[in-house]
C-alpha cells in the first residue's frame, strides 16, 4: 500500500507542476521544485536500480544448483521390450514433462511455461531429475522414426539425401520461422519511421494535441510484437536445431551399426565420432542464422524505400555503401569457407589421433613412445592452427568494415545529400543513423549466417558422405528361424573380401555344412583366414559371389575381446564394476566374460574365435568341458583354435590355408592324409616332446599333485558368512568405484577461470589493452552522434564541409578501433597455451587414470570444449552478468554429451559383437535415452535464455515508453528536439541492448564452462617425471639383468586389497623365467609393476644394483623389450609401426622383418584387417630392434598356432640368448625350456625353481603340466 500510495503521490505532484508551468508559459522551474525534483528522481533510480538488481538475482543467479547425476539402468532384454520398457516410463513421468507439451497458445508465446522450472530454481537448487523431460513429439526416438520415414527410396536416386532428409522433416518448422522473421520486419522499422514524428511533435509542428499519446501508443504496440516475434523466433530457431541434432544422433548411430568393415575402416572412429559431437552440432546452429540469407535483401530494401523518402536520390549512396560492404563480406566469406574446411579436416586428424592414443596409451607407455605420440598429434594441431589463425583474421577484416560500416555509409550518404544540396534536420539525420544501425544487423547477421552456412555445408558434404558409405547386406547371409533340416551353417561357392568393391578375395572356394548340434574346430596357421571365415558366416564381409545359410540365432565371442563398462559379474557378484573396455581384467578374464555373455544368450549357432588363447591348461579344459562340451553341448559351434589337444574330440575339423578349405573331416582322417593337418600337429607334438612333458608326466608324483590353494579354497560357509561378507562388499563398493562420475563444478564460473583465461597469452597487459580500446571505439561512436546532435540544432549554422570532414575523421578512427584483431590474436595465443597443457597433462596421467576415466569424457575435452575455446570464447567474452540456470544446465549438457560420444565409440569398436546377437535395437535405445538426457538440458536452457530476454526486453520496452511520454509532456525549453531525436535513436535500441548484455553474457559464461572443464583436465595428477637428472641410470644400464625382488606389494589404488602380496626372489641375468598360474592371479600385474605402470606399495624391485622406482620412467622403460599380451598396431606403414621415432635404419628393420615375419611384409593402412597372431608377429619385430637386456613376453604367442609358437620360441632362443627373459604364457611347451619357472598363485610366488625340480616334487607346476598334457583325454 505504501508503494501504491507512493506511486500516487509522484504522479499528481508530476501532474500538478506540469499545469502549472504550462498555464504560466514557465521557462525553468521554480528552483525548490527543480532541487526537490532531482532528489526524488535520483532517489527513485536508485530504488528501481535494487528492484532491478533483486529481480534478476532471484531469478537469474544462483550460486549453485546442486544437479546430480542420473545413470542409465540397462536391463539387458530385448528391444521389443525395451521399447515397452520405455513407453511405460515416459508415461509414469508425465507429470515430470515439459510444460511445454501442455502450454496454451499464449502461455507458449509468452513463455509462461517456463516459470515452474525458474520457481523450482529459486526455491532450492535444481537438480537433474527436476529438469522436465522433453515433450513427447520432441524426443529421439520420434525424430529417428520422422528422419527414417523421409529419407529417399532408392528410386529418387537422390545425390543429396541428407539434405532432402532434413527439408522433408522440418520444411513445416522453416516456413513458420520465416513467418515471425517477416512480422519482426514489419515492425522493426516502425520505431525509426516515428523520430522524425516525435521530434516534429516536440518542435511545436503538430496539430493534435493528443498526437504525442499516439505516438507512444504505436511505439509501445509495435515494439511489443517486435519483442514477441524476436525472441519466438530465436527460441523456434533453436528448438529447430535441436530437432535436427536429435535426428542426425539418432541416424548417425544407426548407420554406424549398418556400416561395412571397409567404411568403418574409411573414415575412422575417431572422424565418425567427430560427425556426432561437431558437424550435427554446426548443423544445429545454422538454423539460427539460417532465414538471415534471405531477410539481409529485404531488409535493405525496405530501409532503402525509407531512406529515400528522407534523404531522396542521396539514398543511391547508402546502396552503393551497402553493395561495397557486402561484395567484400561475401569474398572473405568464400575465403573463410574454404580455411573453415581445411580446420575441420586438420581437427578430425587430430581427434583421430588421440582417439588412437587413449585406446593404445599402456602399449605406449610400455614402450615410451608419449613423446612421439605427443609430437604427431602436434603436428596435426600446427596445421589445424594455421588454418585456423587465417579463418579468425580473415574473419576479423569482417567485423572491422562491419562495426564501421554504419558511420562509414552514414558518413557517405550525408555527403551526398549535402552535394545535392538536402537540407539535414535532427529529425532526418537521426531518423537516417538509426536505420543505417538497423540496417548493421542484417548485414552482420548475413555474415554470420554465411559463416554458419559455409560451415554447415562442409558438415553436410562430410555427413553425407558417411551416410553414402557402404552396408552391411542383409541379404549376404540368409537367416532362418526354426528352419526345416539337419543342417545349421552352409556355404556354397563363396567367395568374400574386406573391401565393398573390388578388393582382394579374401576367402576363395568356400564350401561347407555344419550339421545341427554339431562342433566344427577351424585350424590354420596365422593368417589362413579362420576369422575372417567367421566373419564371412555373420555377414561382416562383402559377399563377392555364392549362398550363406545360417539357421536360427548366432552368438559370438571375438578373438579381441569388447567388454563394456556396466557388465557386472565379478568379484563383488553383480555389483562388480568393469572398466572401459575391460580395462582392470585380464585377457583370460575378458575372454570368459565374453564366453559368459554369449551362453546367457541361448542361442541356435556358436561362432568362438580362439577362445582358450588368454586362459590357462585348467581353466581351458573346464571351460571345454562344461561349456562347449557341457552348456553349449546341444548347440552348433564353430570353433577357431590353435589348440590341438581338443581336436580329436570335434565332431568335424576344417584346415584352411590361403583363404580356401583345403581338408574337411575327422581327427583321425586328417592325421592320416599327411597334408596341412599332419603339420599341425606334428608341430604340436614336438614342442611337448622338446619340453620333455612325456617323460615328466610318467612320474606318479604327478598323480598326486595338488591344485592351487586358490582353487581349493572351501565354499561352504554358514548363510551367516556369507550374508556378512556381501554387507562388507556393498559398504566398500562405493569407496573402491572404479569409474567415478564425471567432476563437475556447481554455481558461477569461477572468477579465477575468467583470469586464467583473460591473462593466459600476455597476463594483465592483453586484458588492460582489449579494454582500452574497446572503450576508445565506443567513444569514437558516441561523438559521431553528439557530433550529429550538435550540427543539426536549430541554435546553429549547418556548415556542410565541415561536418562532413569531421564525420568522415570520426568514421576512420572507430575504424582503427575496432579490437577484432587484437582479439583474434590474443585468443588464439591463449587457445594453443590451453591445449598445450591439456595435451601434456594427459600424457604425464598415470595408467591408472586411463583406467578410470571413460575415453569419451577425454574426447570431449579435445574436441567440443578445445573448439569452444578456439572459435566461441573470444567472440562473446564482453560483459559480466551470468544466468545461473543457464550455466548449470550448459554444464550438464557438457556432462550428459559425453556419455552420448562415448556409447557411440565403444559401440563402433563393437559392432561386429552387437550384430552377430541382433541387439542393434537394444543398442540403439540406449542411444536414444542417453540423447533424450542431453538434449533435454538444450532444450529448457535455450528456453530459460529466451524467458529472460523476453522478460528484459519488456523491461526496456516501458522505460523507453515511459522516457518517451516525459519528453512529449515536458516543454521544448527543457529537451530540446535533436536530443529528443538522440535520444529516441539510442532508447529504440535499449530493449536489445538490455537482453544482449545479459544473453552475450550467458554465452560467455556457457562457453566458459569449456575452460573451465579443460583446467581440469590440466590438473591430472601426474605420473613420474619421465627423466630425473639426478639419478640417471648408465648409458649401457643394465648390463646383467639381474633382478631382484623385495617383499614386493601392489595394489590398484588405495583402499583396495593387495593384488600381490610381498613376493622375494632373486633373478640372475641371462636367465630366462617361466611364469605361470591361474587366469586372474597377477601374472600380468607383474609386468606392469616392473613398467611401473602400477606404482609398488610396498618393497623394492632392484635391477644391477638400481632401484627402479628412483628413475625416470623413460629411462626404465627404454631399457626394456615387451611383447604385450593385447598387441596392436597403429595406423599407418609397418616402419612407422616397427619404428615410429625413427632410430634404426631401413636395413636393420629389413633384418628384424625378415627374421620375424617371414613373407608378410606388406605396407598396411591400420591393423583392423590383420589378425591377432600377424600382429604379435610384427611386435616381434619391433622388439627385435631394440636389443634390449631385460625382455617381457605377456602372453606371446596365445594367438598363434603350435608351428608359429614353435617358430617364435626358436627365435627368442638365439636372438635373446643373452637376455634375461621374463615370459608369462598359460602354454606349457613355452616355459619348459625356461631355466626357472615362477608360480603365482593369489597374488604369492608360491613357487620358484627349474622346471625338472618342480616335477619331481609335488608341486603345482606339476599339476599344471600334468593338467596340460593330460587335457585331451576325458573331454
Amino acid at each position: 500500500m505504501f508503494h501504491l500510495a507512493q506511486a500516487i503521490t509522484q504522479v499528481a505532484t508530476l501532474a500538478v507542476i506540469i499545469a502549472y508551468e504550462r498555464k504560466s508559459q514557465a521557462v525553468n522551474h521554480l528552483m525548490p521544485l527543480s532541487f526537490c525534483w532531482v532528489v526524488n528522481f535520483v532517489m527513485t533510480c536508485l530504488f528501481s536500480a535494487t528492484a532491478i538488481a533483486r529481480f534478476l538475482c532471484t531469478v537469474a543467479v544462483r550460486g549453485h544448483s546442486g544437479i546430480s547425476v542420473i545413470r542409465e539402468f540397462d536391463s539387458g532384454v530385448d528391444s521389443r521390450t525395451l521399447v515397452q520398457l520405455h513407453e511405460h516410463e515416459r508415461a509414469s513421468k508425465d507429470e515430470n514433462m515439459s510444460g511445454y507439451a501442455s502450454a496454451s497458445l499464449f502461455s507458449r508465446a509468452v513463455f509462461l511455461w517456463v516459470n515452474p522450472l525458474i520457481q523450482k530454481g529459486y526455491k532450492s537448487p535444481l537438480k537433474a531429475d527436476e529438469v522436465p523431460s522433453l515433450p513427447t513429439d520432441h524426443c529421439a526416438e520420434k525424430m529417428s522414426e520422422l528422419f527414417e520415414l523421409n529419407w529417399p527410396k532408392p528410386a529418387e536416386d537422390s545425390k543429396h539425401p541428407v539434405k532432402m532428409t532434413l527439408f522433408r522433416c522440418f520444411w513445416r518448422d522453416i516456413a513458420f520461422i520465416g513467418f515471425l522473421a517477416i512480422l519482426r520486419l514489419a515492425v522493426m522499422f516502425i520505431g525509426p519511421v516515428l523520430i522524425q514524428s516525435f521530434v516534429g511533435f516536440t518542435s511545436g509542428k503538430g496539430s493534435d494535441p493528443n498526437e504525442g499519446y499516439y505516438l507512444v501508443l504505436t511505439l509501445l504496440i509495435a515494439k511489443t510484437i517486435e519483442v514477441l516475434s524476436s525472441h519466438q523466433f530465436n527460441f523456434q530457431s533453436q528448438r529447430l536445431g535441436m530437432l535436427i541434432r536429435s535426428s542426425l544422433i539418432t541416424s548417425l548411430y544407426k548407420k554406424g551399426l549398418r556400416l561395412s568393415c571397409s567404411s568403418r575402416q574409411a573414415h575412422g572412429v575417431g572422424q565418425i565420432v567427430n560427425y556426432m559431437a561437431v558437424d550435427a552440432q554446426q548443423l544445429s546452429d545454422m538454423m539460427v542464422q539460417l532465414h538471415s540469407i534471405w531477410l539481409m535483401p529485404l531488409q535493405v530494401a525496405v530501409a532503402l524505400v525509407l531512406l529515400y523518402g528522407y534523404l531522396k536520390v542521396s539514398a543511391l549512396a547508402t546502396l552503393l555503401g551497402v553493395i561495397l560492404v557486402l561484395a567484400f563480406v561475401v569474398v572473405r566469406t568464400l575465403k573463410n569457407n574454404f580455411f573453415q574446411y581445411n580446420v575441420m579436416r586438420n581437427r578430425d586428424l587430430r581427434i583421430k589421433a588421440i582417439n588412437e592414443m587413449l585406446n593404445y596409451m599402456r602399449v605406449i607407455k610400455f614402450q615410451a613412445w608419449e613423446e612421439h605420440s605427443g609430437r604427431r598429434i602436434q603436428s596435426f594441431r600446427e596445421q589445424e592452427y594455421s588454418w585456423l589463425a587465417k579463418f579468425l583474421y580473415s574473419s576479423s577484416w569482417n567485423m572491422v568494415v562491419l562495426w564501421t560500416a554504419p558511420i562509414a555509409i552514414a558518413a557517405l550518404t550525408f555527403a551526398a545529400a549535402t552535394l545535392i544540396g538536402l537540407t539535414l534536420d535532427a529529425g532526418t539525420v537521426f531518423t537516417a543513423t538509426t536505420i543505417f544501425r538497423i540496417l548493421q544487423e542484417p548485414i552482420r547477421n548475413f555474415l554470420q549466417a554465411l559463416n554458419s552456412m559455409s560451415q554447415a555445408v562442409i558438415s553436410i558434404e562430410r555427413l553425407e558422405n558417411y551416410m553414402k558409405s557402404g552396408e552391411l547386406k542383409e541379404d549376404s547371409v540368409e537367416r532362418e528361424e526354426g528352419c526345416s533340416g539337419n543342417i545349421a551353417v552352409e556355404v556354397k561357392d563363396g567367395t568374400f573380401s574386406w573391401e565393398d568393391e573390388g578388393g582382394e578375395e579374401v576367402l576363395k572356394n568356400l564350401n561347407l555344412d555344419i550339421e545341427k548340434g554339431q562342433l566344427a574346430a577351424v585350424v590354420g596357421t596365422v593368417g589362413s583366414g579362420k576369422s575372417s571365415l567367421l566373419a564371412s558366416i555373420l555377414g561382416e564381409m562383402h559377399k563377392i559371389s555364392g549362398k550363406v545359410t545360417v539357421c536360427g540365432t548366432t552368438a559370438y565371442v571375438a578373438q579381441t575381446s569388447w567388454i563394456q563398462n556396466d557388465l557386472a559379474i565379478m568379484e563383488d557378484e553383480d555389483r562388480t564394476e568393469i572398466g572401459e573396455r575391460g580395462i582392470n581384467l585380464s585377457g583370460g578374464q575378458k575372454q570368459r566374460i565374453q564366453l559368459a555373455r554369449a551362453v546367457y544368450q541361448d542361442c541356435d549357432v556358436y561362432l568362438l574365435d580362439d577362445i582358450f588363447s588368454a586362459v590357462d591348461a585348467e581353466t581351458g579344459s573346464q571351460i571345454y568341458k562344461e561349456c562347449v562340451r557341457g552348456a553349449l553341448k546341444d548347440k552348433t559351434i564353430v570353433l577357431v583354435t590353435h589348440q590341438v589337444d581338443f581336436l580329436h574330440n570335434v565332431d568335424r575339423i576344417l584346415v584352411m590355408r590361403d583363404g580356401m578349405i583345403v581338408q574337411s573331416g575327422k581327427y583321425e582322417e586328417h592325421l592320416n592324409s599327411g597334408m596341412d593337418f599332419g603339420a599341425l600337429v606334428a608341430a604340436h607334438e614336438t614342442s611337448i616332446e622338446l619340453s620333455g612333458m612325456n617323460n615328466a608326466t610318467s612320474g606318479d608324483t604327478l598323480q598326486q599333485a595338488p591344485k592351487s590353494p586358490h582353487r581349493s579354497l572351501s565354499r561352504e560357509k554358514s548363510t551367516g558368512e556369507k550374508r556378512s561378507l556381501d554387507q562388507s562388499k556393498s559398504e566398500d563398493i562405493s569407496s573402491s568405484k572404479l569409474i567415478e562420475d564425471e567432476e563437475r563444478e556447481t554455481g558461477r564460473v569461477s572468477l579465477d577461470v575468467y583470469k586464467q583465461y583473460c591473462t593466459q597469452a600476455f597476463g594483465w597487459w592483453a586484458v588492460a589493452s582489449v579494454i582500452l580500446t574497446s572503450l576508445l571505439w565506443q567513444a569514437c561512436l558516441m561523438a559521431s552522434d553528439f557530433w550529429l546532435a550538435y550540427e543539426t540544432s536549430e541554435a546553429r549554422t549547418f556548415i556542410p564541409s565541415l561536418f562532413i570532414i569531421v564525420y568522415a575523421i570520426i568514421a576512420v578512427v572507430s575504424a582503427i578501433f575496432v579490437a577484432s584483431f587484437l582479439v583474434a590474436f590474443l585468443s588464439l595465443r591463449t587457445a594453443q597455451s590451453f591445449f598445450n597443457q591439456l595435451l601434456s597433462s594427459i600424457l604425464h596421467a598415470p595408467m591408472s587414470f586411463f583406467d578410470t576415466t571413460p575415453s569419451g569424457r577425454i574426447l570431449t575435452r579435445v574436441s567440443t570444449d578445445q573448439a569452444n575455446v578456439d572459435l566461441y570464447v573470444p567472440m562473446y567474452l564482453s560483459l559480466g552478468y551470468y544466468l545461473a540456470s543457464s550455466r548449470e544446465m550448459n554444464r550438464l549438457d557438457s556432462i550428459t554429451k559425453a556419455p552420448v560420444i562415448h556409447h557411440f565409440s565403444e559401440t563402433i569398436y563393437g559392432v561386429m559383437t552387437i550384430c552377430a546377437f541382433r541387439r542393434q535395437g537394444r543398442f540403439f535405445r540406449e542411444n536414444i535415452n542417453k540423447a533424450n538426457a542431453n538434449l533435454r538440458m538444450d532444450f529448457h536452457n535455450n528456453a530459460l535464455t529466451e524467458w529472460l530476454g523476453f522478460c528484459l526486453e519488456l523491461i526496456g520496452i516501458v522505460a523507453l515508453c515511459i522516457a518517451t511520454l516525459l519528453m512529449i509532456l515536458l516543454p521544448s525549453t527543457i529537451i530540446k528536439p535533436e536530443y529528443v531525436g538522440l535520444s529516441l535513436s539510442y532508447g529504440l535500441s535499449l530493449n536489445g541492448v538490455l537482453f544482449w548484455a545479459v544473453y552475450m553474457s550467458c554465452v560467455v559464461e556457457n562457453r566458459m564452462v569449456s575452460v573451465e572443464r579443460i583446467k581440469q583436465f590440466t590438473k591430472i595428477p601426474s605420473e613420474p617425471a619421465w627423466r630425473t637428472t639426478n639419478s640417471l641410470p648408465l648409458s649401457d644400464w643394465p648390463i646383467h639383468g639381474n633382478i631382484e625382488l623385495k617383499n614386493l606389494q601392489v595394489r590398484y589404488r588405495q583402499n583396495t586389497p593387495l593384488v600381490l602380496k610381498g613376493i622375494t626372489l632373486r633373478i640372475l641375468g641371462g636367465v630366462k623365467i617361466g611364469v605361470i598360474g591361474r587366469t586372474g592371479n597377477g601374472k600380468s600385474t607383474l609386468v606392469q609393476v616392473f613398467f611401473r605402470l602400477i606404482e609398488p606399495s610396498g618393497g623394492k624391485i632392484i635391477i644391477d644394483g638400481v632401484d627402479i622406482c628412483k628413475l625416470g620412467l623413460h629411462d626404465l622403460w627404454s631399457r626394456f623389450g615387451i611383447i604385450p599380451q593385447e598387441p596392436v598396431l597403429f595406423e599407418g606403414t609397418v616402419r612407422s609401426n616397427i619404428d615410429p621415432i625413427g632410430l634404426y635404419s631401413d636395413e636393420e628393420i629389413w633384418k628384424s622383418l625378415s627374421v620375424s615375419y617371414s613373407d608378410l611384409m606388406e605396407l598396411v593402412d591400420s591393423g583392423d584387417d590383420w589378425s591377432v597372431g600377424q600382429t604379435q608377429l610384427l611386435c616381434l619385430a619391433r622388439v627385435m630392434l631394440k636389443h634390449s637386456k631385460i625382455l617381457f613376453l605377456d602372453e606371446a604367442t596365445a594367438s598363434v598356432d603350435s608351428q608359429t609358437d614353435a617358430f617364435i620360441q626358436n627365435i627368442i632362443r638365439e636372438d635373446f640368448a643373452s637376455c634375461t627373459i621374463i615370459s608369462i604364457a598359460h602354454r606349457i611347451p613355452s616355459v619348459m625350456d625356461s631355466d626357472r619357472v615362477l608360480v603365482i598363485d593369489a597374488g604369492r610366488a608360491k613357487e620358484f625353481d627349474k622346471p625338472s625340480n618342480l616335477l619331481e616334487r609335488t608341486s603345482l607346476f606339476a599339476a599344471l603340466v600334468q593338467e596340460y598334457a593330460n587335457r585331451s583325454s576325458g573331454l
